[in-house]
């Protein structure tokens, strides 16, 4: 009723309205109670796949400047795998990865970083300095994740390593104990060492500064000191043959995706060049080269997972501090010392992480 006393011709009158009887009032209450469940039903799918929808899923993309094979059989993206499933992020359940790799040609990485972050990432993992320096090239927004950077502030990848800045995080290989514990190692094994040679790639930015730490510490143990320098792998022959004429006692090759990529030539042609050589991945000593002293590099990835959840979670990359390498890797082939008619001392086997014969 309106305050007039007159009813409102556009309102429903209840009062008139015919109420079931109790039979008829049975059989709409079965009637509503079985659309209820059909409803229920047909929409439970719906359900289901909206808990499963591609857009719950978040999407990583990963840069590699090796093959996806390769890295999968040093078990670096296992190692990143299971470290996010620790955190509840499961492969195919609510991540998932977009792996692209240049095959040993770095020159290629920065074409395929532009393809990778077109693809509406989450954030993006990246393995070395020309991958890292690709990604950041390609994208300024999407979060990137070093797995492993020699020396990211040299590189000017980040800022600093506690802060730093813009969209790139991650963790970092290089440590300035390393050059004086890999000259001390080769000391210890090569009697009476005189002269050492660092293979070098210059177009590596974080080389610079490993050659200024390897040269401190060689200096310091009273050793000389030649760099040698080969920026791609038909520059390998010449590397070798100017160490033979420097009179190099021992090498120690730098940290670098593309000599890791030749690492199996590089073996070759320290064999061939009686050439004692120190390398910074077990892998190399695996395939015959003499020793590995190095992070671990499995491990880094499995760290990296650790960003990959914080970034996932909503914090900014540029905020998460860099980490650098607590954990190191000795590795020593027996087989190859005999060869070279190297005694490896029982102090440094017992130091040893694992020995190859």
């Amino acid at each position: 009723m309106t305050q007039s006393g007159h009813r409102c011709p556009n309102l429903i009158s209840f009062e008139n309205r015919r109420r079931p009887k109790p039979s008829e009032d049975g059989r709409v209450r079965r009637r509503d109670f079985i659309k209820a469940i059909t409803a229920s039903a047909a929409a439970w799918p719906l359900t289901a796949r909206a808990q499963q929808s591609p857009s719950t899923i978040r999407r990583i993309g990963i840069l590699f400047p090796e093959s996806k094979s390769a890295a999968e059989a040093r078990g670096l993206l296992e190692a990143f795998r299971q470290g996010l499933k620790e955190m509840g992020w499961v492969e195919g359940q609510n991540i998932a990865f977009e792996y692209r790799s240049a095959d040993g040609k770095e020159d290629a990485l920065p074409k395929i970083a532009v393809g990778l972050v077109q693809m509406r990432l989450d954030a993006i993992l990246a393995e070395g300095t020309a991958a890292i320096q690709a990604a950041k090239d390609a994208t300024q927004s999407i979060p990137i994740v070093m797995a492993a950077s020699n020396d990211p502030v040299a590189s000017r990848l980040i800022a600093t390593l506690n802060q730093p800045g813009g969209n790139v995080t991650g963790l970092s290989l290089q440590s300035s104990e390393l050059a004086g514990k890999r000259v001390q190692l080769l000391t210890e094994i090569v009697a009476k060492l005189a002269r050492l040679a660092i293979l070098s790639n210059p177009t590596n930015p974080s080389h610079a500064l490993a050659v200024q730490q390897m040269r401190s510490a060689a200096q310091s143990f009273g050793v000389g000191f030649a760099v040698v320098e080969a920026s791609a792998p038909d520059k390998f022959d010449g590397a070798f043959a100017t160490i033979t004429t420097l009179g190099a006692d021992s090498l120690v090759v730098l940290p670098d995706g593309m000599f890791f990529g030749q690492h199996r030539r590089i073996v070759e042609l320290t064999a061939a060049s009686h050439l004692p050589a120190l390398f910074p991945e077990r892998e190399v000593v695996e395939a015959g080269g003499l020793i590995a002293y190095g992070p671990s590099l499995p491990a880094s990835f499995r760290r990296a997972a650790v960003y990959i959840d914080k970034i996932l979670r909503g914090a900014k990359p540029g905020d998460i501090p860099v980490e650098q390498p607590t954990k190191f890797e000795l590795v020593i082939n027996l087989t190859t010392a005999k060869a070279l008619g190297l005694t490896v001392p029982p102090a440094l086997q017992a130091r040893a992480d694992e020995m190859i014969e």
